[in-house]
C-alpha cells in the first residue's frame, strides 16, 4: 500500500494563466505525456512516499516525464508549507515554477491539479471542509496549524496564513464563510459579485476530470466534498436544538446548476469521472490507484515541434 498525500483542493492551478516560455520545444514521438504531482499537508515533493509512487508510476509508464511540485526546495520547510502560507501565493508562485519547465509546455496529465490533460484528484477537498482534520500525534506543524485554526478560521490573519482555514467552509456560516475566505469561496466561484468566467472556460478545457473519494474517508469533512458535495446549511425554522447534517451533491450544487467553474458543462459532455477507493483518507491501495492511473497517465503523444511562447496552461486545486 501506498500513502500518498496530495495537496488540497488540486484544482487551484487552474485559475492562473500561465507564464510563458519563449524556448521552441521539440518532442519527440511517440512519447507518454509528462505527469505533474502535488503532494499535500504532512509531506514533501521529495518524501520516500512520494519517490516511490513516482517510480512506481515510471515502471508504468516507461519514458514518462514526473514532475513533483514544491513550494521550497528544502523537504523540511516544504512539509512546513502544507500547513502555512497564502494559498494564492503558493499557487501563483508554483505556475511560474512549472512555466519553466520545458518537458511540460505542450501539456500534461495532474495528480493533484493542473494546462492540463486528464485531471486525478484523490480525496481533495473540492468543496472545502466542514471540521479540521485530526492530527498524527508525532506531527507538530499540524497541531500548531490546528490550535490556531480554530481559534478563528475566519480571521484576517488565519486567511493570510494557516491553509487548513483557507479552505475551511462552515456551513453554518455561510455568509461569513463567503464575505472572509480568501481562496476556497473566489476559486469556486461562490461569491456573486465577483464570479470569474475564465475560471469556468479553462476547466471545461480538461478532457478528463476525475474525482476519488474515499468511502472512510475521516480527515476530509465530509468526505463527498472530493466529489464536489457540501453539508447542507441548517434549516432557519428548525426547533431542533441540532440537525441530521445532510449532503448536497454535486449536481445540486448552485455552482454546479449555474455553471460557475465549467463542471456542469464537464458533466454533461461526460468527462467527469466519480470514482470510490475503499479505506481512510489517501490509503492507496495498489488495486485502487493502479487502474486509474494507467487509463489517465502517460497517454502517447505524438511527434510536434512548437513556439511554446503561444501555448497557454490553465493551472488552480
Amino acid at each position: 500500500m501506498i500513502i500518498l498525500s496530495l495537496l488540497l483542493g488540486v484544482l487551484a492551478l487552474l485559475v492562473l494563466p500561465r507564464p510563458v516560455v519563449s524556448v521552441p520545444t521539440l518532442l519527440s514521438a511517440p512519447h507518454p505525456r509528462p505527469l505533474v504531482l502535488w503532494h499535500g499537508l504532512g509531506d514533501s515533493y521529495g518524501s520516500p512516499g512520494m519517490l516511490e509512487f513516482i517510480q512506481l508510476v515510471k515502471d508504468m509508464h516507461p519514458g514518462l516525464f514526473v514532475h513533483s511540485v514544491y513550494i521550497e526546495e528544502n523537504l523540511k520547510e516544504d512539509q512546513k508549507a502544507g500547513w502555512f502560507g497564502n494559498v494564492n501565493e503558493q499557487v501563483a508562485n508554483v505556475s511560474i515554477q512549472l512555466a519553466e519547465i520545458p518537458e511540460l509546455s505542450n501539456g500534461f496529465d495532474a495528480l493533484g491539479f493542473s494546462q492540463v490533460h486528464n485531471l486525478i484528484t484523490f480525496g481533495s477537498q473540492h468543496m472545502g471542509v466542514s471540521d479540521l482534520p485530526l492530527c498524527r500525534p508525532w506531527d507538530v506543524f499540524c497541531h500548531l496549524a490546528r490550535r490556531a485554526a480554530r481559534g478563528g478560521v475566519y480571521t484576517e490573519w488565519a486567511q493570510e496564513n494557516l491553509v487548513q482555514a483557507q479552505y475551511f467552509r462552515d456551513a453554518d456560516q455561510i455568509p461569513l464563510y463567503l464575505t472572509s475566505n480568501r481562496f476556497l469561496a473566489v476559486i469556486n466561484n461562490e461569491v456573486d459579485d465577483s464570479v470569474n468566467t475564465t475560471y469556468a472556460n479553462n476547466l471545461a478545457s480538461l478532457n478528463k476530470l476525475v474525482l476519488v473519494l474515499f468511502s472512510q474517508d475521516k480527515t476530509v469533512v465530509p468526505k463527498e466534498s472530493s466529489w464536489f458535495g457540501s453539508y447542507a446549511p441548517p434549516e432557519e425554522d428548525s426547533s431542533l436544538p441540532w440537525q441530521e447534517k445532510t449532503i448536497i451533491p454535486m449536481r445540486l450544487q448552485p455552482i454546479y446548476l449555474d455553471n460557475r467553474i465549467g463542471l456542469k458543462t464537464l458533466d454533461e459532455r461526460g468527462d467527469v469521472v466519480l470514482e470510490t477507493c475503499d479505506g481512510e483518507h489517501m490509503q492507496l491501495a495498489t488495486e485502487c490507484w493502479e487502474p486509474i492511473v494507467k487509463k489517465f497517465v502517460g497517454g502517447l503523444v505524438e511527434k510536434q515541434s512548437l513556439d511554446s511562447s503561444n501555448s497557454q496552461t490553465f493551472l488552480h486545486a
